[in-house]
């Protein structure tokens, strides 16, 4: 997208850890991240067409508005393919523009992170038990796609461990 910018996606199902993680990984590497912009349109899991759009439509240009200020790296704390998930999961439908708006962004790696930490309700999060299926069901839409992906998994040393070495690989790749 920018030369020299590396964009990477914290991936998965609610509750894994991505927005805690990813303002420790910012810090770390003295860079910005795009935040689920969903949290700031909603404040429920009672949306409808027009707001997944536009949920669509804001996580998009805050990509393209946060890159250009981006220190070599810029962390998404979601994608499209998510918004998508989600969208067939409450709305049971996804709006073709979702599709277009995915195509506008190419990560260069996605980060799927396991269930394998403690639930903690923040008064959006509503699957729980639906933990496992929506798990693989994040997992599936990445090998759909022929998305390769790192899987972060264990106790939170662990994950910062193995999200930091994929990220030097890149960084020491460029």
């Amino acid at each position: 997208m920018i030369e020299g910018v590396k964009l990477f996606c914290f991936y998965g199902p609610e509750s894994t850890g991505k927005s805690t993680i990813i303002r420790h990984f910012a810090s770390l590497y003295q860079t910005i991240f795009v935040p689920e912009v969903a949290r700031e349109i909603v404040a429920s899991n009672d949306f409808n067409r027009e707001d997944i759009i536009t949920i669509g439509r804001e996580q998009t240009a805050r990509i393209f508005q946060l890159i250009k200020k981006a220190n070599r790296i810029l962390f998404c704390d979601t994608d499209l393919i998510t918004t998508e998930i989600y969208s067939r999961h409450y709305l049971k439908v996804v709006p073709p523009i979702l599709y277009q708006l995915e195509e506008m962004v190419q990560y260069d790696h996605y980060f799927l992170f396991d269930i394998d930490v403690p639930w903690v309700p923040d008064g959006m999060r509503d699957l729980e038990d639906m933990r496992k299926e929506m798990f693989e069901v994040f997992k599936t839409e990445l090998q759909r796609r022929s998305i390769s992906f790192t899987l972060v998994n264990g106790d939170w040393e662990t994950r910062e461990r193995i999200i930091r070495e994929k990220i030097d690989q890149f960084l020491t790749a460029s």
